[in-house]
């Protein structure tokens, strides 16, 4: 297993996600609802930044890694997962939402294994649209964390629209990959 600067970023990505959670699990005296948000919120934040640097600096210093490949959206995922899963307990956001898009990011995951390993992996190669996606979701969930008024904008309202315009995406994305996908699909269904 490799080990460099990026790799290190990701593993930073995963070691932020029981640290998000466990700061709703503070003592009441160690801090206001408000300080868990905001604490969460820079977690998470600061976790999303990771996920860019690591890309970055693995292509600007040529330390790309079949490893990291595997763990970066691996890491994504689960900080995904984990702001989702507290949210929902929050009730901050409805657990529909969290299953659309979990239950997404499963099964893409899984298609994608499976292309790759049949040799068909450009299929599903990432989209505009998955891109897109992404962004919305990463846009919601800090606000959803935060979830008090900034600058003058309501992040509670901001992130519930956006959230679920990220679900109605992953659902919209997830019809776009299997669609991609099926021609192989059915071939190889076919075959058998």
């Amino acid at each position: 297993m490799p080990f460099n600067l990026p790799i290190l970023l990701t593993w930073l990505r995963i070691v932020a996600i029981p640290l998000l959670i466990a700061v709703y699990y503070l003592p009441a005296a160690w801090a206001t609802p408000y300080e868990r948000d905001l604490a969460a919120t820079i977690l998470f934040c600061a976790a999303a930044l990771t996920d860019w640097a690591d890309g970055y600096l693995a292509r600007k210093l040529d330390q790309t890694s079949a490893f990291g490949a595997f763990l970066d959206p691996v890491a994504d995922k689960l900080m995904v997962a984990a702001a989702l899963i507290v949210l929902v307990q929050l009730g901050r956001t409805d657990a529909i939402v969290a299953m659309i898009i979990i239950g997404r990011e499963i099964t893409i995951s899984a298609l994608r294994e499976w292309m790759a390993k049949i040799g068909a992996s450009k299929s599903v190669a990432v989209s505009m649209l998955g891109k897109i996606k992404t962004t919305a979701q990463m846009l919601a969930l800090p606000m959803l964390l935060y979830y008090a008024p900034l600058a003058g904008f309501d992040m509670k309202v901001i992130g519930n629209w956006l959230i679920w315009i990220a679900a109605l995406l992953t659902l919209w994305s997830m019809g776009y990959y299997l669609r991609m996908a099926w021609p192989e699909i059915a071939k190889r269904s076919a075959e058998k």
